[in-house]
């Protein structure tokens, strides 16, 4: 019978193997293994190219599987539903523990002998991705995908958005529970991107299990994930493999009410961004979801770092690098805006005024390493009393604060507030302007007012104290 596959895979010009699949008595799985294949085929055993060797570059007939490659849930499952189910079966995908992509097929072979079912497992590999074979889905399929590319690329809202494409996956898996996680190397933690639940579920958020130790939880999936592209574990049979690869999140998993699971890493270029996963999904939809998801998380990725990176350039072109304050370029478009608006609701402004005192001082006899702690301070202080869009670095220690809806009497209540609050930090003693026009298209107004109300105030300082230095 060995010699009748050999001829199967030997009429292949394809890199082609026979895959045997046990099936015991209990219904449950046994081995896998690879019968036989041919010359094409075990060339990439023995004779591997630069960066796909495998376990061992010797071929032996009749072998497990996983004498070659680290076990993979996915091709057992392929195989399997090939084998044993009859189905013919394809698959485009970029495991991680290769540099390749890997165009596979997998269809049934008979006869079947005992408790023995066999596939053909035809293989191309390329070092580059094909797009056409990506997007060779089918029609329903791919419309899944382009209702998720097209609410990504329109949005308005990411986070808003980010929370309906979840909720769609959730509703595709037949899941209690879907979540797409991010990890910050730098800061040793995760964060929530979004999630949705069933309505039944009796899962709880994922907030509630982000302590210090999650982060150890989720760097350790790679491995779990064992060089796959996913891990789809969709019975207890799976979970066991879950089990013996990661212990201490399986038995969180399970306290969590978890049965099943899929993990797909989010991936942009060689960075991990994070994860998308689903719990207690329909397990007869593992084929659907892991279609639809290998295409769907290379957009998500995708998305996840453009806006990371416009986050990242946004914060650069607005925010003060020393303090973490607003900067001027993002105090000049606010301004800007409010001169600008309709004001339909006659909308008053009120602006502060602050610079600090005695700055040149400090440069002088202590450096500039404690004259830019000295604006750190004084940001703090301004920090304590406004909110963050609030408080503009105007210049090197002058700040200006320019608040919505502030009437008169309040202004000389904050003024009061920043000269109490200062006095808890060393050295910090600001000149302090204030002024409001009733309409905020007149900021700019309020702007020279108050500017010139500060002014006054510190020369009246030097006036009472003239040992300190005046830039």
């Amino acid at each position: 019978m060995d010699a009748d596959f050999q001829k199967i895979v030997d009429g292949i010009g394809a890199m082609a193997c026979i895959v045997s699949v046990e099936k015991l008595d209990d219904g449950n799985v046994g081995k896998f293994r690879i019968v036989t294949g041919n010359k094409a085929y075990i060339e990439t055993i023995e004779h591997p190219a630069p960066g796909t060797e495998m376990l061992t570059d010797k071929f032996t007939p009749n072998e497990e599987y996983t004498k070659y490659l680290t076990r993979d849930l996915n091709f057992e499952d392929f195989c399997y539903r090939a084998a044993v189910e009859k189905k013919c079966l394809h698959s485009y995908v970029h495991p991680d523990r290769l540099p390749v992509w890997f165009n596979m097929t997998f269809l049934p072979v008979e006869p079947n002998i005992k408790n023995l079912y066999h596939c053909i497992y035809i293989m191309e590999m390329n070092f580059q991705a094909d797009s056409s074979r990506q997007s060779n889905i089918s029609g329903r399929l791919a419309a899944t995908v382009l209702e998720t590319c097209i609410k990504l690329r329109g949005a308005l809202d990411f986070k808003k958005t980010l929370n309906d494409v979840i909720g769609d996956i959730r509703r595709m898996c037949e899941a209690e529970h879907c979540c797409i996680l991010t990890l910050d190397e730098y800061q040793k933690e995760c964060k929530v991107v979004c999630e949705s639940f069933s309505a039944e579920t009796e899962l709880l958020p994922m907030k509630s299990y982000l302590d210090e130790n999650f982060y150890r939880i989720a760097k350790s999936w790679e491995a779990t994930i064992a060089g796959s592209n996913c891990l789809i574990a969709k019975n207890e049979h799976d979970m066991e493999v879950v089990k013996e690869r990661n212990p201490v999140w399986y038995e969180s998993l399970k306290s969590a009410k978890a049965h099943t699971i899929v993990l797909f890493p989010l991936r942009f270029g060689m960075k991990l961004l994070g994860y998308i996963w689903a719990i207690n999904f329909n397990p007869e939809k593992a084929l659907e979801i892991k279609e639809v998801l290998e295409i769907t998380t290379f957009i998500l990725a995708s998305e996840l770092s453009n806006h990371s990176l416009l986050a990242r350039l946004k914060t650069l072109s607005s925010k003060d690098m020393l303090t973490g304050i607003m900067n001027r370029n993002e105090m000049n478009n606010f301004v800007d805006a409010l001169c600008t608006s309709s004001n339909e609701r006659n909308e008053s402004v009120g602006v502060i005024f602050a610079d600090l005192n005695g700055l040149k001082t400090v440069n002088d006899n202590e450096g500039h390493v404690a004259g830019d702690r000295l604006i750190k301070d004084a940001a703090n202080v301004l920090l304590e009393i406004f909110d963050e869009e609030q408080i503009f670095r105007a210049g090197g220690d002058e700040f200006s604060v320019i608040v919505r809806n502030m009437k008169k009497e309040e202004v000389a209540k904050k003024i009061e507030k920043i000269r109490e609050t200062a006095k808890h930090y060393d050295k910090v003693i600001f000149a302090l302007g204030g002024w409001v026009e009733e309409d905020s298209r007149n900021v700019r107004v309020a702007l020279h007012k108050a500017d010139e109300l500060m002014y006054e105030d510190k020369q009246k300082f030097y006036a009472e104290h003239p040992e300190r230095k005046m830039r």
